[in-house]
């Protein structure tokens, strides 16, 4: 049997793997302590619960990532701290960040995630590795739907140009 056969947990990652898993810890460090401040800045409650699911989504993706570092004796990248709790009343209205922005920012970093995610499914030659971002990409879909969904109900998506098929009677 070949090194890349039998339990792909004993099989090495190659190079790819490697940087993207990195990477992929490396960010979502990042849109922890990103989100964590989005959320002091959220004034609507359905905004808030979108932004501790996504920030528990992705405390959980990183506990899987670690470990998966930790055992192919990859060092791991650094973690920005957590960021202290603000009262939003006590945030100047010009510095605040207005709810329809933290939503589009959710939408468009999910809407990243899943390309990364994809990227990574199709590069890897580890059968675990594939399955792990497989199960990201399922999670950043379905929180991504219920992003749109809510940026539809509170009025704050912008479409671009709406194509309507005008049929014309000849």
């Amino acid at each position: 049997m070949g090194i890349l056969s039998g339990n792909p947990k004993e099989e090495p990652l190659h190079y790819g793997e490697v940087f993207d898993i990195w990477t992929s810890e490396l960010v979502g460090n990042s849109m922890i302590a990103g989100y964590q401040t989005l959320l002091n800045h959220a004034g609507d409650d359905d905004l808030k619960k979108l932004l501790v699911e996504a920030i528990e989504t992705c405390q959980q993706q990183k506990k899987q990532v670690e470990e998966l570092l930790k055992e192919n004796g990859v060092g791991l990248p650094p973690a920005a701290p957590e960021p202290p709790e603000a009262c939003l009343e006590e945030i100047p209205v010009g510095a605040r960040i207005p709810d329809p922005a933290i939503a589009a920012t959710l939408g468009a970093d999910l809407a990243a995630g899943l390309v990364a995610c994809s990227q990574l499914i199709g590069k890897s030659i580890r059968e675990d590795v594939a399955m792990m971002y497989a199960q990201f990409h399922a999670q950043k879909v379905a929180l991504g739907g219920k992003v749109l969904r809510l940026n539809k109900e509170k009025g704050w998506l912008i479409p671009p140009p709406l194509h309507l098929n005008k049929h014309h009677d000849c």
